[in-house]
């Protein structure tokens, strides 16, 4: 990953401090990490480093099952890295169905820890991961209460693809019902900046018929640019997942500490 204390810590001087607070964050964008792993349901064994900010930003998903049209907008996860090998995870999405009305679905908080480095922290062998935490109240009929999730990733390499194994359970919001959850992804790189992607993934609650899909779609990185543009075509392969689903989205990253830094030299330059 490029380092990102290579970011200017001043910038040139501005008359206005709005101006001066684009400019900081211009300078930022051009020397930000970025990841992308969307647009899997399932995740990788790996952490955000120490003090970093990961944004996975799906800014349209539409949606179609059982004869409706369902349009999400958008669907967030936030990883922030608390220290080496641990970060924290928040997520969200927005639904809106087919009357127009809009839920908060799936939020929860989470924490990941790397019980193993290895290939996706630079070293031998596989890398080995655990995220667990609540489930939190979703505004839709039925979901109001708390659950919880645990999953364990192990993620590794057999030429010329990286695969990352998912498996896990909890207690559902409704009910705290017992679920378990399990997916797989692959990633063949055909390009330095263009990779096909492709997951399989399910999920089966108890007195809910299980939701299982799978998903084939491609990860790039636009020239000169540091933002990992995804998009995805997912297919229900059981009666209880949606029939089709077409996402697009992006993932990019920053060191807060240059954020803040940034920020500062700006206003400075603006006095």
């Amino acid at each position: 990953m490029d380092d990102l204390r290579r970011i200017p810590h001043r910038v040139g001087a501005c008359r206005v401090p709005g101006a001066c607070l684009l400019g900081g964050f211009g300078c930022l964008l051009i020397a930000m990490n970025a990841w992308g792993y969307r647009p899997f349901i399932s995740t990788d064994a790996a952490v955000a480093d120490p003090h970093e900010l990961e944004i996975e930003l799906g800014y349209f998903t539409f949606e179609r099952g059982a004869g409706e049209n369902t349009f999400i907008l958008p669907n967030l996860v936030l990883n922030y890295g608390l220290r080496q090998d641990l970060e924290a995870v928040g997520e969200f999405r927005l639904e809106r169905d087919p009357m127009g009305k809009v839920d908060l679905v799936d939020p929860g908080v989470f924490v990941k820890a790397i019980l193993k480095e290895g290939l996706l922290q630079e070293r031998e062998g596989l890398s080995v991961a655990v995220e667990a935490g609540p489930l939190l109240p979703s505004t839709r009929p039925g979901e109001r209460g708390v659950g919880v999730e645990a999953i364990g990733i192990v993620s590794g390499r057999v030429a010329p693809f990286t695969f990352h194994v998912n498996g896990g359970g909890g207690a559902a919001r409704t009910d705290a019902r017992p679920f378990g959850i399990w997916g797989l992804i692959g990633e063949l790189p055909v390009r330095p900046d263009l990779r096909l992607v492709g997951e399989v993934t399910g999920e089966s609650t108890k007195g809910v018929l299980p939701n299982n899909s799978g998903l084939l779609g491609f990860i790039w990185q636009p020239s000169a640019s540091n933002v990992f543009l995804d998009a995805g075509i997912r297919r229900g392969i059981s009666h209880g997942a949606p029939d089709w689903q077409f996402t697009i989205g992006l993932t990019f990253g920053f060191s807060l500490s240059s954020f803040s830094r940034n920020v500062t030299a700006a206003f400075r330059g603006g006095r």
